[in-house]
């Protein structure tokens, strides 16, 4: 890939896009292995002034202008005040909720222009998805109104309010601990209850915010942080608000490590380490099993790098940093943690998480470094809370998400059951008939990437190009274990599989939403039914293949579950196929479809059709097959 222009095409595009879709995955899916998405390398420089300037720096420069003690020019001090972990947080969210966070650019399906999230959100007329509309009173319905775009504005503003209100400073704290300052405790009161009334009208916003990972960080500053401030606060009330911290950051890095037990993680890693710009071609095919002789299923390799320099660390680490008395151990660590996420930084996966593990990995070092000179990272633990029982529901408060994630996926996103990146996902693929995909356009506030990326500013690409590169993210898709068992419910159910468009899901959501970041239930029957309402669409002429993620990593080796979801039919079909049988299977499905075992099927319904008659299935007669 050049600095300006992408990675050149393994073929050129007109033949391309004339291939069956197996031939177009094996070109891609091989191609991925050296070059991944193939971005220019200009991309790569946007992305990492986006990180250290826009979020570090300037984040760091609106800290220093409303603390005391804070210091731009002096980089010591944004280490020696917990203060910074706190502006920063809520500047990760003031970005995350506008569209300048890990959802932004190319790398998650925003080519033209990068930014997604407010230029719907500030839109009335676009499609927004309430959580429980059918419980909840005044929530029902899928198009946004006056009402839940001044909600938003709402949203922004109150996380303006925190960010810009001036420190105050901590009056008693443990010997050695520096001057310490922290955001008022009433400032975070606006976010606390205006975010979750956003969530409950459109939660594509509350997670868009990842407010399971800092409103628990301003819930506790509320609470302990009001407590440290207050008049009658004694040094321990201090020491409850950053060992609360503590174990917010710990919780989280917990839930990741405990998620990438079992089979799917694996196949996570060597398509991630593909999409370095900084990682040698010789390392990136290290992952695979014979990148050069076609297989492209993990090497012991990837193995390794995934089970050992990823589960284990982000298990084992958190463990010690949480349970630990010993300050050298601590700050030993510590510094691990910042160099695991640093390495994650430097991997450019799809749909960048990069400022949030800038925060993680600086904020550790923050956390178990010290505040001061004479600071000792072992005053500060589980141990030394004030009050033990106040212990039970932060921790609760915190891994009930989680562990209800774990048990049941289908009911609650990813994103708070702490699945990131674990390989573990729901997620879908759409297949439309041509035509339709520019019908979507017929949306409030929607154009295809396809479009998007044929307008792009100094580099338009031509329709071929741009379908090529589009096709890229259905190769990364298939070189993870469920987008074999995806691609395989296509070619059982669609004999016109080679006429259709088929997208990613996820970047399907980013087109019609706005937003997405991995969270598959984004983009399920529900959002299938809001299209159909806008556009009508015939039977046939859009068709999703669905799967959840799988409950609980100790069943990892039973079966998956899919649903087949028919835009003006509904769902169609379920069933289930051996998460073994994808694992070993090559992306590209060249031994044909991995087996599958259909639990229901619609009334009417007769697989390997292209849908184009019966029924409707009636949810209520659904029966085992």
């Amino acid at each position: 890939m050049g600095f300006l222009v992408p990675s050149p095409p393994p073929v050129p595009p007109a033949e391309f896009v004339r291939m069956p879709l197996r031939e177009r995955l094996r070109i891609l899916t091989t191609t991925w292995v050296d070059e991944g998405f193939g971005t220019p390398r200009a991309l790569t420089f946007v992305y990492i002034v986006k990180m250290l300037g826009l979020y570090f720096a300037v984040g760091l420069l609106i800290t220093s202008r409303t603390t005391e003690f804070v210091e731009f020019a002096s980089p010591t001090t944004w280490f020696d005040n917990i203060v910074v972990y706190q502006k920063l947080a809520i500047w990760l969210m003031l970005l995350e909720v506008v569209g300048l966070g890990g959802a932004f650019g190319p790398l998650c399906g925003h080519f033209m222009p990068f930014l997604g999230n407010i230029r719907y959100w500030l839109r009335a007329g676009t499609i927004r998805m309430a959580p429980w509309p059918a419980r909840v009173p005044g929530t029902g319905g899928d198009e946004r109104t006056v009402l839940d775009v001044l909600l938003y504005l709402g949203v922004l503003a109150s996380l303006a309010f925190p960010l810009l209100t001036p420190a105050e400073q901590v009056r008693e704290l443990p010997a050695g601990t520096g001057t310490q300052e922290l955001v008022p405790a009433l400032a975070f009161v606006p976010i606390l209850v205006l975010m979750p009334l956003m969530g409950l009208r459109d939660k594509v916003v509350f997670l868009a915010a990842r407010s399971e990972q800092y409103l628990p960080i301003m819930l506790f500053s509320a609470v302990f942080g009001g407590l440290a401030l207050a008049d009658d606060a004694t040094s321990a009330d201090f020491v409850d608000l950053v060992v609360v911290f503590k174990i917010v950051i710990c919780i989280v890095w917990l839930g990741a490590g405990f998620s990438k037990l079992g089979l799917h993680f694996e196949n996570v890693v060597p398509p991630m380490v593909s999409n370095s710009p900084g990682i040698p071609k010789a390392w990136k095919r290290a992952h695979y099993r014979d990148a050069a002789g076609g297989d492209l299923r993990p090497s012991r390799l990837a193995w390794f790098m995934a089970h050992v320099n990823g589960t284990t660390v982000e298990l084992g680490i958190p463990l010690v940093l949480l349970l630990t008395v010993d300050d050298t151990l601590a700050r030993i660590a510590a510094v691990c943690m910042l160099i695991f996420h640093i390495y994650i930084t430097s991997t450019f996966p799809m749909a960048v998480p990069l400022e949030w593990n800038v925060y993680f990995g600086y904020i550790a070092i923050v956390l178990w470094g010290g505040f001061g000179d004479g600071f000792d990272a072992s005053a500060y633990n589980i141990w030394d809370f004030s009050e033990p029982l106040l212990l039970i529901p932060v921790v609760a408060l915190l891994v009930l998400c989680p562990i209800w994630g774990t048990l049941r996926p289908d009911q609650i996103s990813f994103l708070p059951g702490m699945r990131q990146y674990a390989g573990n996902w729901a997620t879908g693929i759409w297949a439309m008939r041509p035509g339709v995909e520019d019908r979507l356009e017929e949306i409030r506030c929607v154009e295809t990437q396809g479009h998007q990326l044929e307008r792009m500013l100094g580099m338009p690409y031509e329709h071929d190009d741009a379908e090529m590169t589009l096709q890229k993210v259905n190769a990364w898709r298939a070189m993870h274990s469920q987008g074999r068992g995806l691609y395989s419910v296509l070619y059982e159910h669609l004999d016109d599989i080679e006429e259709r468009t088929v997208r990613e899901g996820e970047f399907m959501s980013n087109v019609l939403l706005g937003w997405n970041f991995g969270d598959g239930h984004l983009n399920d029957e529900r959002l299938v039914a809001a299209v159909q309402r806008r556009l009508q669409l015939r039977p046939g002429d859009l068709v999703m293949v669905y799967a959840e993620s799988q409950p609980t990593p100790w069943r990892h080796a039973r079966p998956q579950h899919y649903r087949v979801i028919d835009a003006a039919l509904g769902v169609v079909e379920r069933g289930t196929w051996d998460v073994r049988d994808c694992v070993a299977a090559q992306p590209w499905l060249p031994d044909g479809p991995v087996p599958l075992t259909v639990t229901w099927s619609a009334p009417g319904f007769a697989r390997q059709q292209t849908l184009t008659r019966g029924p409707a299935p009636d949810p209520a007669q659904e029966q085992p097959a």
